[in-house]
């Protein structure tokens, strides 16, 4: 069945049966993977490699016009037909559905979860990009250092959001881990490990941060997604 879908002639599935990850393990890479480390869905990934632009590939782009990743091809979708899906949080929002693992479902506590979500996918996310994009890529060699402020205010701002929603508790939302906590401590760790950022944004002053991420990186399905797909 998923030889209908064009992204397959460039990524060829080894098991069909099995649910394909096109991805590269950045910040958004890192949430899917996790994910599936997580609930056990058996899955095989692919590299999208943005050296050799993948990511440009008519494709990549038949199965994700945004051309952004991740991605993913599950050959036993809804009513058993194959399901193409992209955007990290419809992916995580997805398989915890598809797995019943990770969204809780008391409602006061889904939409708590969700809510989070949100607030990583609008905010969190997108500003600690733009703030990574000035400082540690190419935007550092841009003379105005206006943009770079503007980004490094509003990342210390989210930080400090999160920080006070952490306080006393061991998880972002609802009572145990969940796909809020799985969408925004890549791009925490992102910070220390792509950005190498964390002394320009006062990591250390923010311990209920550093706690949960320490927390969350010490899982195993964490510690294996951070290398999914592996980089060549």
């Amino acid at each position: 069945m998923l030889e209908q879908f064009d992204i397959t002639k460039r990524w060829p599935a080894k098991d069909a049966s099995r649910i394909q990850l096109y991805s590269l393990p950045t910040p958004n890479g890192v949430k899917a993977s996790a994910m599936l480390e997580e609930t056990g869905l058996p899955y095989e990934a692919h590299l999208v490699s943005f050296a050799t632009d993948d990511q440009f590939t008519p494709e990549f782009l038949s199965l994700n016009p945004n051309n952004k990743i991740p991605a993913i091809l599950d050959p036993n979708g809804p009513d058993g037909a194959p399901l193409p899906l992209w955007e990290s949080g419809a992916i995580l929002i997805y398989l915890a559905e598809k797995s019943g693992k990770l969204l809780p479902t008391d409602p006061v506590e889904r939409a708590e979860v969700l809510q989070w979500l949100m607030w990583q996918m609008g905010g969190f996310g997108p500003m600690l990009g733009q703030f990574g994009f000035f400082y540690a890529f190419g935007g550092k060699e841009i003379e105005d250092k206006r943009p770079l402020e503007r980004y490094r205010a509003e990342a210390l701002r989210l930080l400090k959001v999160l920080d006070t929603q952490l306080d006393g508790r061991d998880h972002v939302a609802g009572s145990a881990y969940s796909i809020a906590d799985i969408a925004i401590w890549p791009w925490v760790r992102a910070l220390i490990t792509g950005y190498d950022a964390a002394e320009t944004l006062k990591l250390d002053q923010f311990l209920n941060v550093k706690r949960w991420l320490k927390a969350c990186m010490e899982r195993p399905a964490s510690q294996a997604a951070v290398n999914i797909p592996p980089r060549p």
